[in-house]
């Protein structure tokens, strides 16, 4: 009878982890658990300075009125950076056919910084097509890296070739400056309609 007692303290003491972990079984990972809390929480994003592509700076969120739309990349990734970046030309023209050009800006956010200079992030800029317009490329002060992951929920992994894993999703702050959307970095048709659904 014990042992039956302690197996189902311990069955008892896994469900409640799972529970927790799982945000009440909504979302079965961390990815979908981070989500699952921007829509819910819609956490306020403090400013940082970033340095873009042109080497002028600009403050992320922009607190402009205008949504970002936001990912976290690094110019010398040979695969999910260089698809999320042709993802991201497919938003940006989107957001222009939209009609949508002064009221949503792109910014793709270097997590590699000392790697990423100026020239380096203009670079990838014009394999892009990003002309500073509507979607640029920035990098943050080494200083503000970790506040800015943590704020989003970026995890960054360096690997065993000079290169790093991380997550990757295009992360909507809205006109109020607060985290109200994260979509996948291929799901252009769902950015547009939350930008459109967090716009005045």
């Amino acid at each position: 009878m014990r042992a039956w007692a302690a197996a189902l303290a311990v069955a008892a003491a896994g469900a409640a982890a799972l529970w927790v972990a799982t945000d009440g079984l909504a979302a079965l990972t961390t990815e979908g658990a981070r989500r699952l809390a921007a829509v819910r929480d819609a956490p306020v994003v403090p400013p940082h300075r970033v340095q873009t592509m042109d080497g002028g700076r600009e403050v992320l969120p922009g607190g402009d009125g205008r949504v970002s739309l936001i990912e976290f990349i690094y110019t010398t990734c040979p695969t999910i950076c260089q698809s999320a970046g042709a993802d991201m030309a497919v938003l940006r023209d989107r957001i222009a056919a939209a009609g949508l050009g002064a009221q949503v800006r792109l910014v793709s956010v270097s997590f590699d910084p000392e790697t990423d200079d100026v020239p380096q992030l203009a670079s990838y800029g014009e394999l892009h097509g990003a002309d500073g317009s509507i979607w640029t490329i920035a990098r943050p002060d080494p200083a503000d890296l970790p506040e800015l992951l943590d704020i989003f929920g970026v995890t960054v992994i360096a690997d065993a070739y000079g290169g790093y894993e991380h997550n990757a999703a295009i992360l909507l702050v809205g006109p109020d400056g607060r985290l109200r959307a994260i979509l996948d970095v291929d799901d252009v048709a769902g950015a547009v309609a939350a930008a459109r659904r967090v716009l005045p």
